[in-house]
């Protein structure tokens, strides 16, 4: 009986610790968007949105399409608000934001736009190849992309 009770405890203790390790190993989050489609744009918002709740650290990557998310004067698409709760891409993207999110574009979004910086809306700064990389590559990251 008591090497059943002990098998059954340390059955237990291993399940704790390896839950603790995995929610710790889950603490950070790299979204990729890079579509074009609104519905799928507002769906990686949504669940980045959900992720940080639950205790993740996101780092948003907006790259071609997905790109235009970030522009000052982004295509309606973007700004559409979208059944069922109204909410548009860029106003969750900007939530994200206000709530500690990083957010960038590609390094070769804005010079395939002919443009500089100043088209993007505040906060959100140009991903330098190297730290993406190395965020991508985080063994304690995930990577959703959209």
């Amino acid at each position: 009986m008591t090497m059943i009770r002990n098998t059954l405890l340390g059955a237990t203790l291993c399940s704790a610790l390896a839950t603790t390790a995995f929610a710790d190993e889950a603490s950070k989050l790299v979204t990729v968007v890079t579509s074009d489609n609104a519905q799928t744009q507002l769906m990686a918002m949504v669940l980045t949105t959900q992720a940080v709740g639950q205790g993740a650290d996101a780092h948003i990557l907006l790259c071609g399409p997905g790109g235009d998310l970030a522009l000052i004067n982004a295509p309606e698409s973007a700004t559409a608000g979208q059944p069922p709760r109204d909410a548009s891409p860029q106003g969750m993207l900007q939530t994200l934001m206000a709530n500690g999110a990083t957010v960038e574009v590609c390094a070769i979004y804005l010079p395939g736009l002919g443009a500089d910086a100043s088209v993007l809306l505040e906060g959100v700064g140009v991903a330098q190849p190297p730290a993406m990389a190395g965020a991508m590559m985080d063994m304690a990251a995930r990577v959703w992309s959209f």
